[in-house]
């Protein structure tokens, strides 16, 4: 329950986006949180990771606005991800969701989806794959960036 709160800064990365990547994290069990804060060491730009363990913890990070990506379980106490996630799309439609896991049938990956879930991963599987996701999210935001530049 509660909520968690983890930043992370690496002086050794090379300073390329405007602003630092704010990555929140949702997911009730922090041993999972734990992994996926370890894992995106992987991603190569500056970062803030919140993290939330419920629905109601997300929506006061949320609240306080800015997050670039979204790393979303779907089975969370209280309320789930997926109206977490429709939620979202609502407010904060820019928003890049990554649905993070264990109930990863296809009725749950449609759904997701069909809400603008732009990943759905198992969370038993495929989470490595995370980091070159948010690496893929930088790479195109940088460059988007820099066009905009030379279009002024």
């Amino acid at each position: 329950m509660g909520l968690f709160f983890y930043l992370y800064r690496n002086t050794n990365l090379i300073p390329v986006l405007k602003n630092t990547l704010n990555i929140l994290i949702v997911d009730d069990n922090l041993n999972f949180i734990k992994r996926m804060i370890s894992i995106l060491d992987d991603v190569k730009y500056p970062k803030k990771i919140s993290i939330a363990s419920d629905f109601n913890g997300a929506m006061q990070e949320m609240a306080a606005g800015g997050q670039d990506i979204l790393l979303l379980d779907i089975n969370m106490p209280g309320k789930s991800g997926i109206e977490l996630l429709r939620y979202i799309r609502e407010k904060n439609p820019g928003t890049e969701v990554i649905m993070l896991t264990n109930h990863a049938e296809a009725y749950y990956r449609e759904q997701c989806r069909e809400l603008g879930a732009q990943h759905f991963l198992d969370k038993s599987n495929d989470f490595l794959q995370v980091p070159e996701i948010v690496n893929a999210y930088c790479r195109k935001n940088i460059e988007t960036s820099q066009s905009d530049q030379y279009a002024d």
